[in-house]
């Protein structure tokens, strides 16, 4: 019987955001997994999330340099 809980840590306790079901006095085996946070809650759209992200990845401050563009090719011959 496994089971996924979001729960909130207040430094003391952890409190589950959702109800369990679960038997009174038991011993139960916890594996703790930090979530990342969450932009604008649950309510955030696709451009939210995108400017958190932003820097967050290691690359080139303009992608465009990393290919070819029209005309930057070296010509090929008549035989392709």
């Amino acid at each position: 019987m496994a089971k996924t809980v979001v729960a909130i840590f207040d430094g003391d306790v952890l409190h589950p955001e959702a109800a369990l079901d679960l038997e009174l006095n038991a011993r139960y085996q916890l594996t703790i997994e930090p979530l990342e946070p969450q932009v604008n809650g649950a309510e955030g759209n696709a451009w939210d999330t995108l400017a958190h992200l932003n820097g967050s990845i290691e690359a080139p401050a303009d992608w465009s340099s990393e290919h070819d563009h029209p005309g930057d090719a070296p010509e090929r011959d008549a035989r392709g």
